[in-house]
């Protein structure tokens, strides 16, 4: 169960990454990088990001790339959210398969 304090964290984090992803991606052509779900650990100190990446056959390299830039993107976000937060959490990205899996039981149910 996440208190309030901890949802607050998620959903500032989620706005400031999505924008962040919003300003990288315009330089790539065809590729769309959006936040579905921030959570967000007890002590605030770890967080995992969920990523939904459009055209999907690119999820995996596209998150790979940004879990090896981790360090500069809290960099970044340390400097969006510094008059917000004391301790900027530690990021882990993963990719948020939820649209995929939910088009496969689509197409499964129309058969």
């Amino acid at each position: 169960m996440e208190t309030t304090r901890q949802n607050k964290i998620a959903r500032l984090i989620q706005k400031e990454l999505g924008e962040m992803f919003l300003l990288q991606t315009k330089a790539m052509p065809g590729v769309l990088v959006s936040v579905s779900v921030v959570r967000i650990s007890p002590d605030m100190s770890y967080a995992r990001v969920y990523l939904s990446v459009f055209p999907s056959e690119k999820s995996a390299e596209i998150v790979k790339n940004i879990n090896d830039n981790a360090k500069t993107i809290r960099y970044e976000l340390g400097t969006r959210v510094r008059f917000q937060l004391r301790i900027i959490p530690e990021l882990k990205f993963f990719v948020d398969d939820s649209l995929d899996y939910a088009a496969h039981i689509d197409e499964l149910l129309k058969k």
